[in-house]
C-alpha cells in the first residue's frame, strides 16, 4: 500500500473550504472590498479600512494563517507514512480545531448574551455587527473548528485502523 493513500475524511474537506473562505473574504477587504465590512465593526474594521502598510501586513498575516490551516487539516485526507507523522498529524490537528470551536463558541454565547440584555453593554456596542458576529463570523469559527476536530477524529480512527502489515512495518501503532 502506498503510504499516502488516500483517507475518506469528509469533516476535513468541510474545514478546509471554511478556511479557504475565511481567507478570501479577508483578501477582499485587504485589497480594499468593503461590502460586509460594517458587519465586523471594531478594530477590525478600522483595521481594514486604514488601508497602510501595517494593516495589510496583519490581515496578510491571518490570511496566511487560515490558508495554512486549510493545508494541515488536507493532511488528514492522506495516510501518513509512519505512525510519528499520523500523531504530529493529529495532534496539531486537534489543537486547531479546539482553539478555533472554543473561540467561537464563547464569542457567540458573549455576543447573545449582550444581544438579550444578559451582559450589560453601553451605548457605544456597535449592535449591528455584533448581531452579525453571532449569526455569521463568530459562528464561522465555530463550525470551522467543530469540522477540524471531526476530521481529526475521523483521521486517528482510520490510522489507529490500519491493516497488520502496517502495524508490522512500524507504521500507524495500535494503543495500548
Amino acid at each position: 500500500m502506498e503510504s499516502t493513500a488516500p483517507l475518506r475524511n469528509p469533516a476535513a474537506y468541510v474545514a478546509a473550504g471554511l478556511a479557504v473562505a475565511s481567507a478570501a473574504v479577508s483578501a477582499y477587504w485587504a485589497f480594499g472590498g468593503t461590502a460586509l465590512l460594517d458587519t465586523v465593526g471594531g478594530p477590525l474594521e478600522r483595521l481594514a479600512r486604514r488601508r497602510d502598510a501595517a494593516a495589510l501586513a496583519t490581515v496578510t498575516a491571518a490570511i496566511a494563517a487560515k490558508l495554512v490551516d486549510a493545508a494541515i487539516v488536507l493532511l488528514t485526507t492522506r495516510r501518513p507514512p509512519n505512525g510519528r507523522v499520523a500523531r504530529l498529524v493529529g495532534v496539531i490537528n486537534r489543537l486547531i480545531g479546539t482553539a478555533l470551536t472554543l473561540y467561537g463558541l464563547v464569542l457567540v454565547i458573549a455576543g447573545v448574551l449582550v444581544l438579550t440584555g444578559g451582559i450589560h453593554s453601553d451605548a457605544s456596542t456597535d449592535r449591528h455587527a455584533l448581531r452579525w458576529h453571532v449569526a455569521l463570523w463568530d459562528l464561522w469559527f465555530f463550525v470551522w473548528g467543530s469540522a477540524q476536530l471531526r476530521a481529526s477524529r475521523r483521521y486517528r480512527k482510520a490510522t489507529a485502523d490500519s491493516s497488520g502489515a502496517d502495524e508490522q512495518q512500524g507504521r500507524f501503532p495500535r494503543p495500548a
